[in-house]
């Protein structure tokens, strides 16, 4: 494939700026198409929107244009489509750049007339179990997104098996729409430029620690290791946790204020550092020193997290979800989320010094077989 017949991707990147998962889950999507053989690397046409600018930096492609777009709201756009009796939300783009693929698309106003191949992903079904976690509107937002997307898409991606499971849980699927499984890998490029000691003196943690690299939403169940680690602290065992991420936009945020009381109820100050939002490049550093990675989450598609754990084969103790364990195989240490105990022990009886060794396969060959995946789903008629 030469430059002027290479596949012309174009690459959606207009998700909200909270949602740190999606904005990964694309970023290293490009940065993986690096391992492809150089005649099946795509161009790509990378369509953003402003607030997401700042993240370009992040990624390293040579067959990359990058092009602004204005957010077009729900409603407008889906009103126009009909109207129009085109997708709005991504046809002028197609026409313009004579497109052969669009991803990931999630709306879907009407059947795709383009000769492009449009293609769907949705990151998981978390509100069908957890609605109680969602704004009711939120909540309407989804159903119509996923009615119209269900009606009128002919490929869709999904993270895992797990979430290819509820989608026929929960809906009847057409015939002719085309379930595909790509399995996101994390790319961490060697991050090991700092010495343990700088990373340790630049935000104050001891030697031993383990880390929690989670947005903190109600369903990633900070809770569960903040429980644990006051039991350890009762029974005399010290026990440190680096948390990093995101904290939510509102200043009065109900799940923020249990997670404060949490800590003073239980004196956790020395036993925790509370990092929020860092440079990557450090949280990646941070975790490959770790001893290990929780992740505790209620609910997940694909865990970032346990793909960042993966590529820098750090042990990871997590919740014991059926995503999870398709993620990690027998290479987990797995806990029941609602169960402080499990945790409490788990935690009491890891090695002090030092951690697990564990080996999760080649970096590079994971990465291969992933976006080897995902460039057939593109290529495929």
């Amino acid at each position: 494939m030469t430059k002027q017949n290479r596949l012309k991707v174009g690459v959606l990147f207009d998700f909200q700026s909270t949602w740190m998962g999606g904005i990964t889950y694309i970023i290293n999507l490009v940065n993986t198409l690096n391992f492809l053989e150089e005649a099946r690397k795509p161009e790509i046409y990378f369509f953003y929107t402003p607030e997401l600018k700042k993240y370009l930096t992040e990624i390293n492609y040579p067959y990359i244009q990058y092009i602004e777009k204005k957010s077009t709201p729900i409603i407008k756009g889906f009103t126009m489509s009909w109207l129009k009796r085109k997708n709005v939300f991504i046809d002028n783009f197609i026409d313009t750049y004579a497109l052969d693929v669009v991803y990931p698309n999630r709306n879907f106003p009407v059947k795709n007339r383009t000769k492009a191949k449009v293609i769907a992903w949705y990151a998981d079904l978390q509100h069908k179990y957890y609605p109680e976690f969602f704004t009711r509107q939120t909540l309407i937002h989804r159903a119509v997104r996923l009615f119209f997307m269900l009606k009128n898409a002919q490929h869709l991606i999904v993270s895992s098996e797990a979430v290819k499971d509820d989608f026929y849980k929960f809906y009847k699927i057409r015939q002719k729409l085309n379930f595909h499984i790509y399995h996101f890998v994390s790319v961490n490029n060697g991050n090991t430029s700092k010495p343990l000691d700088e990373l340790k003196a630049k935000y104050n943690i001891p030697d031993d620690y383990f880390m929690v690299s989670n947005q903190f939403h109600k369903h990633k169940n900070h809770q569960v290791v903040l429980k644990a680690l006051a039991q350890l602290n009762d029974q005399g065992i010290k026990k440190h946790i680096v948390f990093t991420g995101r904290f939510p936009q509102a200043k009065n945020s109900p799940y923020i204020a249990e997670i404060h009381q949490l800590i003073e109820e239980h004196q956790l100050q020395d036993s925790i550092s509370m990092l929020q939002v860092i440079p990557r490049m450090d949280q990646l550093q941070l975790m490959q020193y770790s001893q290990a990675v929780i992740q505790p989450s209620l609910f997940e598609g694909w865990s970032t997290v346990i793909e960042d754990a993966i590529s820098l084969h750090v042990p990871v103790i997590a919740a014991s979800l059926n995503v999870n364990k398709e993620q990690l195989m027998d290479k987990g240490i797995y806990f029941n989320p609602h169960d402080v105990s499990e945790l409490v022990d788990i935690l009491k009886h890891y090695p002090e010094t030092g951690k697990k060794k564990v080996v999760y396969g080649d970096y590079n060959e994971r990465i291969k077989e992933s976006i080897d995946q995902l460039i057939d789903v593109f290529s495929s008629h």
